[in-house]
């Protein structure tokens, strides 16, 4: 009798409360440890009040309750995407999408077909185009202008460190031939000396400081088109990479109640103080929008390559000849003195810091300045995160255990990465590439999302990609670099409680737990049983975020 005492408390508080919804029979992976596996759940308004057997739930159940037969489909909590730029996604569900393009024709198809759907002024953007689809040759920009010459065009390569613009563009930025290299960034030139329209990492800036800003309107329709994406992809949550005019529009729409989603944002580190006031005065946020974060650049792409690398990279014939083939990389951030003082006093107001490194250098000059920090400031619950940790020295993978260093990776990038990586660095730096195996097992809190737009945003095309590893190329059925595939249930908690986690919000989110909020998806497939490649071709059926269903069921 005493061993049934607290679930029998459980029983009767959930009794004494409004039971509006259980869902019952189904297969629910919940991501908690300390009941992993349940058939049923009782929501009461926005939270969770039962987890368990349908037995057990359903005699919870009044008149006014909605009884949800969930037909033995799979549960899991809410997916959480660790990384995404939810503004420009929403702006890319309208815009002209390159991305499977293998060939100039189809590129200037494609594009002359979108310029024919636009205002006669606007500008045309979007691509998220891959040159390694077509050999690896970069275009140029008479691949715009031959078919769109009328009007200015700027379409960014899919790692978001490099873009391409055409003559039009080129001209309204003022880019000539005089146009030197900015810090942080390189303009390609052709060997007159003339701009070919390929700009790589700031010297994208030249450009997008010119493109006119959207209106309010264009804003809430962006984030609302790309929270309705997120949604019929099972994500409640979403950790944006944005800007300051992205806060702003999250906190128009959370103040007329239109949030889908809950979103942290880590907002550009140029605005740190407005950062720093911001929850001087309002707080940390609440639990539908947190804007304790910053967000900051070491270095760029190994596909650009401009990810900043201990050693040079390999040559390659078909890089352009203005470009240094011995280069390792560069570092992306202007001011290196003004950037550390900016981690200093972000960190004593308590903003969390999330920091893109891609290449070795990139990541160990970040985990050296963390942990500068912790020496000068002290010990506390920082939670910094390291976005992408992509390629790490062999000193690098133990410290983000021993240091409560977030590695915030996006598993899909292996399946473009890997088909090409091969030419940009050695088997040694390919071999500490997304060790998410490794990682795991040293004790780090291992977080996965997209990195939408530059990688799609369902999360099954990640939970695949983490579990088997293969390329684009179809050159890796048994995975690149397999040591490191990890399980399905280790993939589906590094998008659930660990990101949950590593934006503090697992109190409340990120498991199927009796007093967390009732964010949860239902997919068509068991991702613990099928094949990967079912897993792949999955479809959400229902998602339910704060107890509101949004049902895709056909």
């Amino acid at each position: 009798m005493i061993k049934k005492l607290p679930f029998l408390l459980l029983i009767f508080s959930c009794s004494v409360q409004n039971v509006d919804k259980i869902y019952y029979n189904g297969i629910i992976w919940t991501g908690d440890s300390n009941n992993p596996s349940a058939t049923a759940l009782a929501v009461s308004g926005d939270q969770i009040i039962f987890v368990g057997a349908d037995s057990d739930a359903l005699v919870m159940a009044t008149e006014k309750t909605k009884k949800i037969d969930l037909s033995s489909r799979f549960v899991t909590p809410g997916l959480i995407d660790n990384h995404v730029h939810i503004m420009s996604g929403g702006f890319q569900l309208s815009s002209v999408n390159l991305r499977d393009v293998d060939n100039k024709s189809e590129f200037q198809e494609r594009i002359k077909a979108h310029a024919e759907t636009l205002p006669a002024d606007a500008w045309l953007q979007g691509g998220d185009w891959d040159h390694e689809l077509w050999g690896g040759i970069y275009p140029d920009k008479s691949w715009i202008d031959d078919v769109v010459p009328d009007r200015p065009v700027f379409l960014g390569r899919l790692d978001g460190h490099m873009a391409l613009a055409n003559s039009k563009a080129l001209a309204l930025a003022g880019i000539t031939a005089s146009t030197s290299d900015p810090a942080g960034g390189i303009v390609i030139k052709d060997d007159k000396g003339n701009p070919t329209g390929i700009l790589k990492d700031e010297a994208m800036g030249l450009v997008n400081k010119v493109i006119p800003d959207p209106t309010i309107d264009e804003l809430d329709q962006a984030l609302d088109a790309a929270m309705d994406y997120a949604l019929s992809l099972g994500i409640t949550q979403v950790h944006d990479m944005g800007t300051w005019q992205s806060l702003e529009t999250y906190k128009r729409n959370h103040e007329k109640g239109r949030l889908k989603l809950r979103i942290k944002i880590y907002p550009w580190y140029t605005n740190w103080k407005n950062i720093i006031r911001n929850v001087r005065n309002n707080g940390p946020g609440d639990d539908w929008l947190r804007w304790d974060g910053i967000k900051a650049m070491m270095d760029g792409s190994l596909g650009s390559r401009t990810a900043w690398m201990h050693r040079p990279y390999l040559a390659d014939i078909l890089s352009p000849e203005k470009e240094d083939l011995s280069t390792v990389g560069i570092i992306t951030l202007q001011d290196t003195t003004d950037f550390k003082h900016i981690l200093r006093e972000t960190d004593k107001a308590n903003i969390q810091h999330a920091v893109h490194a891609i290449g070795d250098r990139a990541n160990d000059w970040i985990l050296d300045e963390f942990a500068l920090i912790r020496e000068e400031y002290g010990q506390k619950d920082r939670r910094c995160r390291i976005e992408h940790s992509q390629h790490l020295s062999r000193s690098a993978v133990p410290r983000f255990a021993a240091e409560n260093i977030i590695p915030s990776m996006q598993p899909y990038h292996i399946f473009d990465d890997g088909s090409w990586a091969h030419k940009r660095i050695d088997h040694d730096r390919l071999s500490r590439t997304y060790v998410f195996k490794t990682l795991i097992n040293s004790g780090a809190n291992l977080t996965f999302g997209s990195d939408w737009t530059v990688a799609p945003l369902n999360p099954v095309t990640g939970i695949y990609a983490a579990v088997t590893r293969r390329t684009r190329d179809g050159k890796n059925p048994h995975g690149w670099y397999p040591n490191e595939k990890i399980s399905v249930e280790d993939a589906l908690r590094s998008y659930t409680i660990n990101n949950a986690y590593a934006a503090f919000w697992e109190n409340k989110t990120g498991s199927i737990t009796a007093g967390k909020y009732a964010d949860f998806a239902v997919h068509s497939v068991n991702f613990l049983t099928a094949a990967p490649k079912e897993i792949l071709h999955s479809k959400v059926l229902r998602t339910v975020v704060a107890g509101k269903d949004y049902i895709f069921e056909k």
